[in-house]
């Protein structure tokens, strides 16, 4: 019998061998299908996401939590489906499927010849706003990624990244922060999705009023390299394309110790972050505690899926 790692495995590697083979509203069928097979079954992660939405969305009735619930499980099937399919993606469909606004604080830095640290939170795809910054503006970039178990799943999500244009460097291990600060001091981008701490150290902050913790890496790197730290947000609407919006640099500021700069740069991250949730609180994907008050000694990096 294989073990829940290799069935695991197995189950990723059978979703990027079979998903992308499928005509494309097939995959958009199967995702709902999916996401509502999911939704009715009530289990841990639908309830974890309901009682995240409930202090995105205050005084939010059970009608309308369920509702948003059920929504955001096809938006996190979507993102799914999308994935899988990415790298049988033309270069054509990759542009097609992406439109931001705010490209203007993008341009700005890089003209300017600065690194740039796009943040963001787990919204939408991510990783198809990669690939279009690959594809359509022909920039390469340096992320991380959480060592997942197994070994080979988490070898399986580097590969499938670095096929899209992206440099993945593990998220354990101090080398990492050495890296993305050569990059960024060469002019060159970074990217990082920063709404959750996966070290249990991060800096505390005011999101939709109640405190959590956000990496404090995005606000370090733009203080030791002087690139600008640019936080991005992500939606979906009612069609195939993805809607987002680089939001203006968040500056160091002039006076302060390191760490009270790092702690307002990081809530002026969440301050954005939580203007994007708020407006499309279905196509964030938080299904594991994330605020304090739920975590209860545990670590972030313990609730990961």
């Amino acid at each position: 019998m294989p073990s829940r790692d290799e069935l695991t495995d197995r189950l990723y590697g059978l979703g990027w061998s079979t998903v992308k083979t499928l005509p494309e509203p097939a995959a958009r069928a199967l995702g709902r299908t999916i996401a509502d097979q999911t939704w009715k079954r009530r289990g841990k992660g639908v309830l974890r996401l309901e009682a995240n939405l409930k202090r995105v969305v205050p005084g939010a009735g059970e009608q309308r939590l369920a509702e948003l619930s059920r929504a955001g499980m096809r938006s996190y099937l979507r993102y799914w489906m999308e994935s899988f399919r990415l790298p049988a993606w033309s270069e054509k469909r990759v542009r097609a499927g992406f439109t931001p606004e705010g490209l203007e604080n993008l341009e700005k830095a890089m003209d300017a010849g600065r690194g740039v640290i796009l943040a963001l939170p787990h919204l939408a795809n991510w990783d198809l706003a990669g690939a279009w910054v690959t594809t359509e503006l022909g920039i390469p970039f340096t992320t991380v990624a959480e060592r997942l178990k197994p070994e080979s799943l988490y070898d399986r999500f580097v590969a499938y990244r670095e096929g899209l244009g992206m440099e993945v460097l593990p998220h354990t291990g101090g080398a990492a922060f050495g890296t993305l600060a050569r990059r960024l001091r060469a002019g060159g981008m970074v990217c990082l999705v920063a709404d959750r701490d996966l070290s249990a150290s991060g800096v505390q902050v005011d999101f939709f009023g109640e405190a959590t913790r956000m990496p404090a890496g995005p606000a370090m790197l733009a203080q030791h390299t002087g690139a600008a730290l640019l936080p991005v947000t992500l939606w979906y609407d009612r069609t195939p394309v993805m809607r987002g919006r680089v939001h203006p640099e968040v500056a160091v500021p002039a006076a302060g110790s390191r760490a009270e700069k790092t702690a307002l740069m990081t809530q002026a991250l969440a301050d954005a972050f939580a203007s994007g949730v708020a407006a499309h609180p279905e196509d964030w994907h938080m299904l594991q505690k994330f605020w304090l008050a739920d975590l209860d000694g545990a670590s972030p990096r313990q609730e990961s899926p």
